[in-house]
């Protein structure tokens, strides 16, 4: 495979930006081996913004011969209070349904979820004895003010108030990509600020250093678009970017893999979608997501009731889509209607997966987990 095939896959929607795409062409072009990572917290249900588009990414990296890296951050969580802050719970729930899941996603989109390493942070940190050393030689390079730049929108907004260990987390995020060993450091538009700071602070640290073959590199950010929340309205001109997005927290703002087809219709009959307008708009990135993501070879078909003088529109691209619906031309309600089956009928492995076998005595055990630390 050429370089420029291989670029081209890691660029192809849903990524954003690349930092920088020069040094990613120049690391395929020397034919070493190229190492990537991106990290999940564990928190809870799995969404389709980490199912869907997160593992889609993972699968073009495949495809471009790049040598995937799933992070299951368990003391990150932690750190979080996630479940309830109980470091056992955290750690079963990641290595049973957090990563099972993940594997079935890969699988879904074509990818080889057996050739993709799913690392536990903490076990990587036990057989890299000198991995708290490079956060304390970090700690010495990073300002106060760049770890508190670094943190979610939440850490920021709760000034001195926040835990400490909040401060030393975004360190740990620049450490992991040096642990690893990743070039590419892969993450959603949220997380730029801290692999910003993993490029910046690349050549200052001794105890760990980047490395293609013989070089000493910078890793390569990746970042890949959010899923805008369904229920978007009204926060758009007073939130960031990190309070915009699906949220596990928040059950009506997103889709979960093991939703039925009745709660993804529901879901998306709801969902914030004004007319005329595809910007920040979750139902026209749904479709762009589920039904415009590869070529087609069939039409996106719309269905628009004739007594309003609509009928079928076949559609084969997403910018024929923006087009037609930024014109006036597909009513919120039909495009909801269109959308709803095609993510219903994409998502249909997955809803059998979690209604019997492996899937659903996962799901149980989740269920039974989050009812207690909630």
């Amino acid at each position: 495979m050429d370089v420029e095939t291989r670029l081209s896959l890691v660029k192809k929607y849903p990524t954003e930006e690349i930092i920088t795409e020069d040094e990613l062409r120049e690391m395929f072009e020397t034919g070493c081996r190229v190492r990537h990572y991106i990290g999940f917290e564990i928190s809870g249900y799995v969404h389709i913004g980490t199912g869907i588009v997160c593992m889609s990414k993972v699968v073009d990296l495949q495809r471009a011969k790049v040598e995937p890296t799933i992070f299951l951050a368990d003391l990150h969580s932690w750190i979080n209070n996630k479940l309830g802050g109980d470091l056992d719970t955290i750690r079963r729930v990641a290595v049973t349904y957090f990563r099972e899941t993940l594997k079935k996603c890969i699988e879904l989109l074509g990818g080889d979820p057996d050739s993709v390493t799913f690392a536990l942070a903490s076990k990587v940190y036990e057989e890299n004895p000198d991995y708290w050393t490079l956060v304390l030689d970090l700690s010495r390079i990073v300002t106060l003010s760049d770890a508190r730049h670094s943190l979610t929108i939440l850490g920021r907004k709760m000034g001195e108030s926040i835990p400490m260990a909040w401060l030393i987390y975004p360190i740990m995020q620049v450490a992991d990509v040096f642990i690893l060993g990743a070039h590419i450091a892969h993450g959603g538009t949220d997380q730029r600020k801290a692999y910003v700071l993993a490029r910046e602070v690349a050549n200052k640290s001794k105890i760990r250093k980047l490395r293609l073959d013989d070089r000493e590199v910078k890793p390569v950010a990746l970042f890949h678009r959010l899923l805008p929340a369904l229920n978007i309205s009204g926060k758009l001109d007073k939130a960031e970017l990190s309070e915009l997005k699906m949220s596990k927290s928040v059950p009506e703002s997103a889709i979960f893999l093991h939703d039925s087809p009745e709660e993804i219709r529901r879901k998306i009959l709801r969902a914030y979608c004004p007319p005329r307008d595809t910007t920040m708009n979750p139902v026209i990135e749904l479709a762009r997501l589920f039904a415009f993501r590869d070529e087609r070879r069939e039409p996106f078909i719309i269905e628009r009731p004739e007594k309003y003088g609509g009928g079928r529109v076949e559609i084969w691209t997403f910018e024929e889509l923006v087009k037609l619906y930024a014109e006036g031309k597909i009513h919120p309600l039909d495009l909801k209607n269109a959308v709803a089956e095609e993510v219903i009928r994409k998502l249909k492995p997955l809803t059998d997966w979690f209604t019997k076998g492996q899937g659903a005595r996962l799901l149980e055990q989740v269920r039974e987990i989050m009812c207690v630390t909630r």
